[in-house]
């Protein structure tokens, strides 16, 4: 892992390092709003951290008529669309929020080391 640090340009604010670094929205105080609703947020978030959400990790993709998928097998190889190497995505309830790269955890299960935190296009 790389512990390089990097700092933004002057004046833009740095990228976040994890996912509860991102900004959220309703933290945002608004104008001629209520000057205490910035100090609520992260109390009034608590509801919301019990709540399940699907993560999936997408290694790459395939497109294939409906005529090939039905004559693949067991031992069938379907060509993806990454190169080994290349960061895999991550969803949180199908929206890409991360890439990342696929770790060995204890030599029998697989995990992700997350390299990129991915700005959501989402406006306010």
């Amino acid at each position: 892992m790389s512990s390089d640090i990097t700092t933004a340009p002057e004046g833009v604010p740095p990228a976040p390092r994890t996912l509860a670094e991102l900004p959220i929205n309703a933290a945002t105080p608004r104008a001629g709003g209520d000057d205490g609703a910035a100090s609520r947020a992260p109390r009034d978030l608590e509801a919301v951290y019990d709540i399940p959400v699907l993560v999936s990790a997408v290694l790459g993709r395939s497109t294939m008529q409906v005529s090939q998928l039905l004559k693949l097998g067991r031992g069938a190889v379907v060509e993806l669309d990454r190169k080994v190497g290349d960061p895999i995505d991550i969803f949180v309830n199908n929206r890409l929020i991360a890439r990342g790269e696929v770790v060995m955890i204890d030599d029998t299960k697989l995990g992700i080391t997350m390299t990129e935190i991915v700005k959501s296009d989402r406006g306010g």
